[in-house]
């Protein structure tokens, strides 16, 4: 055992992992959003909370009597990325339905993202000659730059809605966040039947 291993859930006395059904009794989180990293785009989460009206963020921590961090108020959890793109998420989508049991993935892109600066080609091209190293592969090209934010969006959402990592019966939303304005705008919304 690591001199960590005392933190793992797994490690527990009384945990089995086969049992778990969730964390939501200790963080009731339901909804996941996904935006980037940049930090004029610090706010969507918020902003996201307040379209919304029944979310939580960002929440408080509710401690035991010893003062341990035992749970949290926040309904809504935060993906980072460049761009806010979806197939960065999709390990996280997963693990977090299994841990909270997601009922909602919000894709966020936002005004003058940095990934506007670029194309896919160019990003590769200027990589491999920095570099020296071929990217090429590594990346689904429709999610390494946005070249039209509501093209992006549908992709995105498109690209959540076809993949296996994400539970059929999650609502999928997409929206675009001006960085000046405050602005949140829904573009795409897929809410299973």
């Amino acid at each position: 055992m690591s001199k960590f291993s005392v933190y793992e859930y797994r490690t527990q006395p009384g945990f089995d992992q086969n049992k778990f059904e969730g964390a939501n009794q200790a963080i009731p989180m339901k909804t996941l959003v996904i935006h980037c990293f940049d930090p004029r785009a610090a706010e969507i989460p918020q902003k996201v909370a307040e379209y919304f009206g029944d979310e939580v963020y960002p929440g408080e921590n509710i401690l035991d009597e010893a003062g341990n961090r035992v749970g949290s108020t926040r309904t809504l959890f935060v993906e980072t990325n460049a761009g806010g793109r979806a197939a960065f998420a999709l390990l996280s989508v997963a693990a977090m339905d299994y841990i909270f049991n997601v009922q909602n993935v919000i894709v966020v892109h936002h005004s003058f993202c940095g990934t506007t600066t670029y194309t896919p080609e160019l990003l590769i091209e200027e990589f491999h000659d920095h570099h020296h190293a071929d990217i090429s592969t590594l990346f689904d090209r429709e999610s390494v730059a946005i070249m039209d934010f509501e093209k992006s969006l549908r992709y995105d959402v498109g690209l959540l809605r076809s993949s296996p990592a994400v539970p059929r019966n999650i609502k999928l939303y997409g929206f675009f966040f001006d960085i000046n304005s405050g602005k949140l705008t829904e573009v795409v919304r897929d809410i299973p039947a």
